[in-house]
């Protein structure tokens, strides 16, 4: 685990751990702040969100404080293991990022607001970590449910480019692949609403300063 926290690298499928058909822990029923249910069922006409953005922790707390936002939970996706623990993401073997499930209104909040938070709620010009938090784990990443956040997640990513260019920073490493075939894993439960449960506890979240241009509404 420590070797790849100093030298993360993505495994290969044939790399990764091996799973299990079923998960080993269960998952809380509701959500601790909001009081949702959080596998569902949703009510008709909300809509999905799969982000990663670093430790999901803080990063789960940004989207539920969101109006709009119906339910959040955090897991583990983009990776080959399946029903992973938490010890096993941290390896670096599983191929999974930490990654945050937002279930939200879109007739209250847009897909776009969400991208908005998104980049401007971490750094995602830096690969394999978030801050002082190294491996594979902690990488940017969006996971589109539909050809339209797909598009949407593109249209802002470039143009987030373009003022990070102007700003003197790198360029965005943020992996956006469809969420189809990309298994999302919820985490156990102490996971869940981390900080709500732990109002003093560890939150590694942290912008670049620099404003995404993208609006509030919709993306032109």
């Amino acid at each position: 685990m420590f070797l790849h926290s100093r030298n993360p690298k993505l495994p290969t499928p044939e790399q990764a751990l091996n799973g299990r058909p079923e998960p080993v822990f269960q998952v809380p029923a509701r959500h601790t702040v909001l009081g949702n249910p959080l596998l569902g069922p949703y009510p008709d006409g909300l809509a999905t969100a799969d982000f990663g953005l670093g430790c999901f922790w803080g990063a789960e707390r940004k989207f539920w404080q969101t109006e709009g936002v119906w339910t959040t939970l955090v897991g583990y996706q983009g990776g080959y293991t399946e029903h992973p623990t938490y010890d096993e993401v941290c390896s670096g073997m599983t191929g999974h990022t930490e990654a945050v499930r937002v279930v939200y209104d879109p007739s209250v909040v847009s897909y776009e607001s969400l991208l908005k938070l998104f980049w401007e709620s971490h750094d995602p010009t830096q690969g394999f970590r978030q801050g002082n938090d190294v491996g594979t784990q902690y990488r940017s990443a969006i996971y589109p449910h539909t050809p339209e956040q797909a598009a949407a997640a593109d249209r802002s990513r470039d143009r987030y480019q373009e003022v990070l260019t102007a700003s003197g920073l790198g360029g965005i490493t943020t992996e956006i692949l469809p969420a189809q075939g990309r298994v999302f894993y919820p985490a156990e439960a102490p996971h869940q609403q981390y900080l709500a449960k732990n109002p003093n506890g560890y939150c590694g979240i942290g912008g670049t300063g620099v404003s995404c241009p993208i609006g509030v509404a919709s993306a032109e």
